[in-house]
């Protein structure tokens, strides 16, 4: 994915990330709280098979709408 891409959809994981800040449940492997941002950029990875960075070009509408169904689901 090109920069200004991987840059846009970092700041939307962010602003995804910060909604849900403090709302993820607990997890016995982190006690000292669940990392919001770490959680979305995962869901990604799962869902792509990739790191957002490592997507293609040509895939940057699919993976912002997948982003804003989580907001939707999980925000």
């Amino acid at each position: 994915m090109n920069r200004i891409n991987k840059e846009k959809i970092w700041r939307l994981i962010q602003n995804i990330g910060d909604g849900l800040a403090g709302k993820l449940p607990q997890h016995p492997n982190h006690p000292k709280g669940r990392n919001p941002y770490a959680h979305v950029a995962l869901r990604v990875k799962k869902r792509f098979g990739s790191s957002y960075k490592d997507i293609a070009d040509e895939k940057y509408q699919e993976v912002i709408d997948f982003l804003f169904l989580i907001q939707t689901e999980e925000g």
